[in-house]
């Protein structure tokens, strides 16, 4: 399913959070396609090469009907931007070169596929000799009756993913498994929360191993997908073909495995293939956002079967990650964003990756629209309404309250001279959220906590980023507490 916005001729937009999915019968014609290829190739020279870069690179030519041209993006925020900011000029370049499109729709299509590339899934097996890896189906020499297989994209790679303390493990067991020449562990389980680079893990392992293994049928696709295909055979009375199918692969992979709790009969045929495989000696590759034995309504042996291999968690980023992450996406950009920027940015902006990276195409396609340089300044601005959602109702106050109620400590203690570790590390956690969850400085958090000058509170918050990026089960507290707190 895709969330959709849209603007007609006359220039009027609409976003009213429905969802649509395009017929295959909508699919546009060589005529829609070369005017639609002609238009995106004129948005670089239109807007310029970082804006293009940054937002209009990404738009794929879904569909065309009634006048309508549909094109996709793979993210909300990025289709909302391109609505307000881009939308009325591309509807206009696209009206220049086709009269008979009157209405631009924009979509949101996580994992994308391009017209030429699902067109390239269609056709017999050929050998794959223009390098290319992103052009090939996901099936390589497959042809695929129940359009199983979800697109990879192609900015998710081994070469893209910024390695740190919290991902370490998981980017390591990835790399195991595609250097590997057996199967190193069976399942190889991913888990953590929302934006972490999960799905970007999972992309890159399919990528690498279709470039070093092209003899491998690797199967990667949503839990949700597998579902739906599921239910699709049940109703169409071909079960058979789907198990087979699906017990033919050599690499399953299956991302976002807790949308099938509660499912049963969906998690009864995973089990089964999950066995299948397991016995045939083939790999399966899991992510989910808990662990396996956190995973709500999933019966306990499937439970149990996740759990047999690797389980490798990705924690909360921290501080060097993010600004690490930032430093990369400047380059990637070939944006002269200075380092101020970033480091408060990634201070700042602490939720997801995505929404992380989101943050700096938004003040680097500001500053390139606006033809200004990108400062604290403008960037604050930019960003004011983010900062404020991430500063919203949470206060030091209850910052102190939530973290003494954690490790059972008395609130005054978080004002007092005691040092005892039981009493001091706590108070470091605090000044650590009190300086991610609000907008106060330094000066400010330290007199919050009995009058402490700015440097005891950097260096708290230096201590508590080592801490979590070395022990687990305090970057498990640590993350408990923030995920109290923001709701």
């Amino acid at each position: 399913m895709s969330e959709v916005g849209n603007v007609n001729a006359s220039g009027m937009s609409s976003n009213k959070g429905k969802t649509k999915k395009a017929a295959d019968s909508f699919a546009p014609g060589a005529d829609i396609l070369k005017s639609w290829n002609d238009v995106h190739k004129a948005l670089r020279s239109e807007f310029g090469e970082t804006v293009f870069r940054s937002w209009l690179k990404p738009l794929t030519l879904q569909a065309c009907y009634h006048g309508t041209l549909e094109v996709s993006v793979p993210t909300r925020f990025m289709r909302d931007w391109i609505q307000t900011h881009y939308a009325k000029r591309i509807l206009e370049m696209c009206g220049q070169k086709n009269p008979e499109i009157k209405r631009l729709e924009i979509v949101v299509v996580q994992n994308m596929v391009s017209l030429e590339e699902a067109a390239e899934k269609t056709k017999p097996a050929k050998s794959n000799q223009n390098g290319k890896g992103h052009e090939a189906p996901v099936l390589d020499g497959q042809t695929d009756p129940f359009e199983l297989a979800s697109p990879l994209d192609a900015r998710f790679t081994f070469d893209s993913f910024v390695v740190g303390k919290p991902n370490a493990l998981a980017h390591a067991a990835a790399r195991r498994v595609v250097e590997s020449a057996i199967v190193p562990f069976n399942p190889l389980f991913i888990y953590g929360g929302v934006g972490l680079g999960k799905t970007h893990l999972m992309h890159a392992i399919a990528w690498e191993l279709r470039a070093k293994k092209p003899e491998k049928k690797v199967m990667y696709l949503s839990a949700e997908k597998f579902m739906y295909q599921f239910v699709k055979a049940l109703r169409s009375n071909d079960t058979m073909a789907f198990k087979e199918f699906f017990r033919s692969v050599d690499v399953l992979m299956i991302d976002d495995i807790q949308f099938i709790g509660g499912k049963e009969s969906t998690q009864e045929e995973f089990f089964h293939t999950f066995n299948a495989l397991v016995d045939q000696n083939k790999q399966i590759i899991i992510s989910g956002d808990r662990a396996p034995g956190d995973l709500a309504g999933v019966d306990e042996r499937l439970r149990s079967r996740l759990s047999w291999g690797l389980v490798a968690d990705i924690q909360p980023s921290t501080y060097e990650l993010r600004l690490g992450i930032l430093k990369a996406k400047r380059d990637q950009l070939q944006a002269k964003v200075p380092e101020s920027v970033l480091e408060f940015l990634a201070l700042k902006v602490i939720s997801n990756i995505r929404e992380l990276e989101g943050a700096l195409n938004r003040i680097v396609a500001h500053a390139d629209v606006a033809q200004q340089e990108i400062t604290l300044e403008t960037t604050q601005d930019v960003l004011s309404d983010l900062l404020r959602s991430h500063d919203r109702r949470i206060t030091i106050d209850e910052i102190q309250r939530k973290v003494a109620e954690h490790y059972n400590i008395k609130l005054g203690d978080m004002h007092s001279a005691r040092r005892a570790r039981n009493v001091a590390r706590p108070r470091q956690v605090a000044m650590f959220l009190s300086k991610q969850l609000t907008a106060r400085s330094l000066p400010e958090i330290g007199r919050k906590f009995g009058g402490r000058d700015h440097t005891t509170v950097m260096h708290a918050v230096r201590k508590v980023e080592e801490l979590v990026g070395e022990d687990p089960s305090f970057a498990q507290d640590v993350e408990v507490i923030r995920r109290a707190l923001t709701g």
